[in-house]
Parts: structure tokens; C-alpha cells; sequence
């Protein structure tokens, strides 16, 4: 009882429970995954999984990094935010931001767009994309 004790105190400490502990309420996003399951998203994950995204992106506008800023990025047009030197690849895709797009695009970006920048390896979990797209969406203008 005392290890398992032992176990529980390091894992709170370094925060292993906070996903547990943040979770919020699902919320619809038109996704669905390869078996054409409708998805939901959590925004409170999803702002967890976004610090993976953090590095390269920022959820505010205006504000791009190696990548471009993220907010408003469900509906908008690939390769379309002005001054951003993005890929040809991406500049030529044709894809609009959709839910359903990102939700593809997440789960390997250099898959989905042969040439891109994005050097991130994607997330195969569908929950993980779903509640990313959550989030963005939210938290977009």
C-alpha cells in the first residue's frame, strides 16, 4: 500500500492526473473518423495536446511562429495568411481548414501534403485531433 501510495504522490506531482483532471464536457465537431463515426471533442484536452503544437504555433491572431498563428484556422484556406512563407505544397494544396481536413491532416501531415514544412509527425489518436479541433474552434476569434 505504502509504493502504491509512493506511486500516486509522483504521478500528481508531475502532473500525470491533469488530463484526468481537466477533462470538460464533449462538444460536437463535424469529424468523423475512418469507420465514419461522428466525433466529439473536448477544448479542455484539446488545450493539453495543443502544447505539442505550441512550439511552431500560437492560437492568437496575428501571431505566427515557425508556423502560422492557428486561430482562425477551421474554414480558412491553406497557404492564405498573408507574409507567411508557407510550403508551395501547402500554398497548392486546394484544401480549405474544415474540421474533417484537419482531422486528416493531423494524423500525418507529411502524408496528407507530400512537400510541407510541418516537420510534426501527427497524432494517431482520433480523440487526441478531435479534441484539438475542439479547441481551435473555441478558442478562434
Amino acid at each position: 500500500m505504502q509504493v502504491r501510495n509512493a506511486i500516486v504522490a509522483v504521478a500528481v506531482a508531475v502532473g500525470l492526473f491533469a488530463v484526468v483532471a481537466s477533462a470538460g464536457e464533449p462538444v460536437p465537431i463535424d469529424v468523423k473518423d475512418d469507420a465514419g463515426t461522428a466525433l466529439n471533442g473536448d477544448p479542455d484536452h484539446g488545450e493539453i495536446i495543443f502544447k505539442k503544437c505550441m512550439v511552431c504555433h500560437s492560437i492568437k491572431a496575428g501571431e505566427n511562429k515557425i508556423g502560422p498563428s492557428l486561430n482562425g484556422v477551421v474554414g480558412r484556406p491553406a497557404g492564405s495568411i498573408a507574409g507567411f512563407n508557407y510550403s508551395p505544397a501547402n500554398k497548392k494544396s486546394g484544401i480549405t481548414w474544415s474540421p474533417q481536413e484537419l482531422f486528416i491532416y493531423l494524423k500525418n501531415p507529411q502524408g496528407t501534403v507530400p512537400g510541407t514544412k510541418m516537420s510534426f509527425p501527427g497524432l494517431p489518436k482520433p480523440e487526441d485531433r478531435a479534441d484539438i479541433i475542439a479547441y481551435l474552434e473555441k478558442n478562434s476569434k
